[in-house]
């Protein structure tokens, strides 16, 4: 896959590999950033592990992850990637997302996922845009619903996190016949 950066004046998202990860290595320290993943980038041999996961599906064509740069604060602010990306179906996951406590509430994650959903629909042509988050996690969970997308159902007690604890799991998605109007409430509310 050849991807390009995806990029407006606030956000550049560039893909991330093993040559550029080390620019989040301060960030994925910061307490209780990814409290509600079962993800583990808690010292520097985990984040690598955790950037050569999503390195791994991009070679095996499932994953597209992306280092997050903020052209406001003119630093990187974190990760964010398409997973579970179904070609034949065409539906993908948007997830995997974490920004600096700095970066948050600022308006970078809506101008993210304004980048990521375009290319999504109008680039790949995809028929659906997921997003699967911890039930507890409600901001993240506002955050999508201010996108548009549509809270499709809860998967009871089917995550287990890293501290055995059992999760339950929203289905947020937004189909492509939603995307025009979607489209445009975002550019206004950016």
């Amino acid at each position: 896959m050849n991807i390009p950066t995806l990029e407006n004046s606030r956000v550049k998202l560039s893909l991330l590999d093993l040559s550029n990860y080390k620019h989040l290595e301060s960030i994925a320290q910061e307490k209780d950033l990814i409290f509600y993943s079962p993800s583990d980038i808690s010292s520097p041999e985990k984040l690598r592990d955790y950037v050569q996961v999503a390195v791994d599906g991009y070679y095996h064509k499932t994953t597209i992850p992306f280092l997050v740069y903020d052209k406001e604060k003119q630093a990187y602010a974190g990760s964010t990637r398409f997973g579970l990306i179904n070609w034949k179906n065409k539906v993908l996951h948007i997830g995997w997302t974490w920004i600096g406590h700095r970066f948050q509430g600022t308006g970078l994650n809506i101008n993210m996922k304004l980048l990521m959903l375009e290319y999504a629909f109008e680039t790949l042509e995809f028929e659906k845009v997921e997003f699967r988050i911890d039930e507890r996690n409600k901001k993240s969970r506002r955050a999508v619903e201010k996108l548009g997308a549509t809270l499709e159902g809860i998967f009871r007690k089917d995550t287990v996190m890293n501290d055995g604890f059992r999760r339950s799991t929203c289905c947020y998605g937004i189909l492509k016949e939603e995307w025009n109007t979607i489209k445009e409430n975002l550019q206004l509310l950016i």
